[in-house]
């Protein structure tokens, strides 16, 4: 399947107290994904029922998470979760809740 290709890079900056991050190095990791998880950003960001930031959180594990989902259709620990994600990718491309 052709697929986009990301660099994905998770930076703590600080922990829940605020005090500076102790971690040496952010993770940083190469994925593909079958959509342009960037598009999928800005439409969400558009529905303007979440915050950018949030939007673009939301936005990018939801891609994430689902195409590893995809990729790992036979997996055991997807079979209970499938078909409520896929409802919910239902929901979601209806648009915003009036």
């Amino acid at each position: 399947m052709k697929q986009h290709r990301y660099r994905i890079r998770v930076e703590h900056l600080s922990d829940a107290a605020g005090a500076p991050s102790q971690h040496a190095a952010p993770l940083q990791f190469e994925t593909g994904n079958h959509d342009d998880i960037l598009a999928i950003v800005a439409r969400i960001r558009q529905r303007g029922d979440l915050s950018d930031e949030h939007a673009a959180a939301f936005a990018v594990g939801l891609k994430l998470f689902g195409e590893v989902m995809l990729e790992n259709k036979d997996h055991p620990l997807f079979s209970d979760f499938r078909p409520h994600f896929a409802q919910f990718m239902k929901q979601l491309k209806k648009g915003p809740a009036a």
